[in-house]
């Protein structure tokens, strides 16, 4: 019987392993720590790609930013003035100081924004970037409300904030606003001063009467410390005082239908529940 054959009867040998373990086989084993080190293995080399990822992104934001700011197709190539009517568009543009091939990505619309609003004329101004290449200036102007009266007269808005000399002879529809000094009037190309306030507050009253008194009184002078002075159109002289315009203005408007074709020079409201007027003139 040859050697490589075993009857029933005799021990089985031991079957030689015919197989040669791999070098990523060899180290593994079945059980629960090669399957944790496995895991550990793929979560470490996630970490890595994450990482790798992390320090190219920086470059990648860097190199995007540098094309935008520089690629002709975002550059400002025109810049449309809105809303205008009493400032020159190019007066805008000037404050504005967008200069053609300027980035849209560069360009600060708040900045722009602000330097036209520094014109005494504009109350507020809109900067929007119209993608790819142009950028749109609205803007809302001052509306004239008064006359100051210095020198020369100058237009005024409801805030109190100088607009500019009259080019032109006008005749206003609220009374003009005298009294105000030379640094006063220079201030309110920024900020209104508190007579010019305190003396739009009472054109305001006399509006508010609904009646012809706002039209009866030409001139509101503003010098005086014991309140505004007011001159009619016939030439009377009011004294109000400094408070309760509203309460006198009512009673104004009775005692000038009174005096009217009498010779009154001026009508004093400063006391509560008098009138005193005042009879001729020099």
């Amino acid at each position: 019987m040859p050697s490589g054959l075993g009857s029933p009867r005799s021990r089985a040998a031991r079957a030689p392993d015919l197989g040669e373990r791999s070098v990523f086989v060899a180290d593994q084993r079945v059980g629960k720590g090669g399957r944790r080190r496995a895991r550990q293995r793929r979560h470490l080399l996630r970490l890595l790609q994450l990482a790798a990822l992390a320090a190219a992104a920086p470059l990648a934001v860097a190199v995007s930013a540098q094309w935008l700011l520089t690629t002709p197709r975002f550059a400002v190539v025109s810049v449309d003035v809105r809303g205008t009517s009493r400032v020159s568009a190019a007066r805008i543009l000037a404050a504005a100081a967008v200069q053609p091939g300027t980035s849209l990505f560069g360009l600060d619309p708040r900045a722009v924004a602000s330097r036209v609003e520094a014109i005494p004329e504009i109350r507020r101004a809109d900067v929007v970037r119209e993608f790819p290449n142009r950028v749109v200036i609205s803007v809302e102007e001052r509306r004239p409300f008064t006359l100051v009266h210095a020198g020369r007269l100058h237009w005024v808005d409801e805030e109190g904030r100088l607009l500019g000399a009259s080019p032109e002879a006008v005749v206003p529809q609220v009374p003009v606003v005298s009294g105000l000094s030379d640094d006063e009037l220079a201030s309110m190309r920024s900020a209104p001063s508190p007579k010019a306030l305190a003396a739009i507050a009472l054109i305001r009253a006399l509006l508010r009467t609904g009646s012809t008194l706002a039209a009866e009184i030409s001139e509101i002078d503003m010098s005086r410390k014991d309140g505004p002075l007011l001159y009619t159109i016939d030439g009377v002289e009011v004294r109000l005082g400094t408070e309760d315009w509203e309460e006198r203005l009512a009673r104004l408007e009775g005692v000038l239908a009174q005096v009217t074709g009498r010779d009154v020079r001026a009508v004093d409201l400063r006391f509560r529940g008098q009138v005193i007027l005042r009879r001729g003139r020099s």
